[in-house]
């Protein structure tokens, strides 16, 4: 399996043979690898399952799942058999959906997500929220740990709010990550970089281009910077 490294890599690619090569030039540094909604619409799950098949890793499989919870139950049965290591929800679907998903995949840590790093506070009043995305963070987090989700996923500024909300045990998921070389945060707007993240009490961090966009310059330039970043975070 995995290592112990707190990195997850998205594999955020149209092409399934470079997925393989960036998990075999960066397996050294990377602890988990997330397959998100763009990797399962392109491959499907015989893509995930290839993945699985070919590479002894954990895998983080992205889907954020929001529908009634009958309809939440078959689709996480549904990906049970790719045995992937966590499984993401969304919390605002409520505590019966989420528990709907723990009990149909129980040897998989359903993660729940709560607000998307990619909204800021205007973002989060405009589509209904009553708080601010800090708070109403702490309370999707509370609410999908009380229906049995094991990891939760949220802003790195989030963190210490949730912490407080759930407690030690739970895993917390941090996107919204980028190295301090790093410029510009593409679609984040809640950004931090992974060692600040991890300090405040993260498990993992997620990290995408900052290292795969070093692919064209060749599978070493790749290597050495999932292993910089590795460093520079513990």
């Amino acid at each position: 399996m995995s290592n112990s490294s707190p990195l997850i890599l998205a594999l955020d690619t149209s092409d399934l043979k470079t997925a393989h090569e960036w998990i075999e030039n960066t397996r050294e540094s990377i602890g988990v690898y997330k397959l998100g909604l763009e990797f399962f619409c392109m491959f499907g799950s015989k893509g995930v399952a290839e993945i699985v098949a070919q590479h002894d890793v954990d895998i983080f499989l992205d889907l954020k799942l929001h529908d009634i919870p009958h309809t939440v139950a078959g689709a996480t049965r549904a990906v049970a058999h790719l045995k992937p290591r966590f499984l993401t929800v969304h919390a605002s679907g409520g505590a019966a959906m989420i528990a709907s998903a723990v009990e149909s995949v129980p040897h998989t840590d359903i993660t729940a997500v709560t607000i998307l790093t990619s909204l800021s506070d205007d973002d989060v009043k405009a589509v209904g929220y009553a708080n601010n995305a800090l708070l109403t963070a702490a309370q999707l987090a509370a609410l999908a740990v009380g229906a049995g989700a094991r990891a939760i996923v949220c802003s790195p500024f989030e963190i210490e709010a949730i912490r407080s909300s759930v407690g030690d045990q739970p895993i917390i998921i941090t996107p919204g990550v980028r190295p301090p070389d790093s410029h510009g945060g593409d679609d984040q707007v809640r950004v931090m970089t992974p060692a600040q993240a991890l300090s405040r009490g993260a498990n993992f961090v997620v990290i995408g281009r900052p290292i795969t966009s070093l692919w064209s310059q060749g599978p070493q330039a790749m290597k050495e910077k999932a292993a910089q970043i590795l460093a520079e975070s513990i």
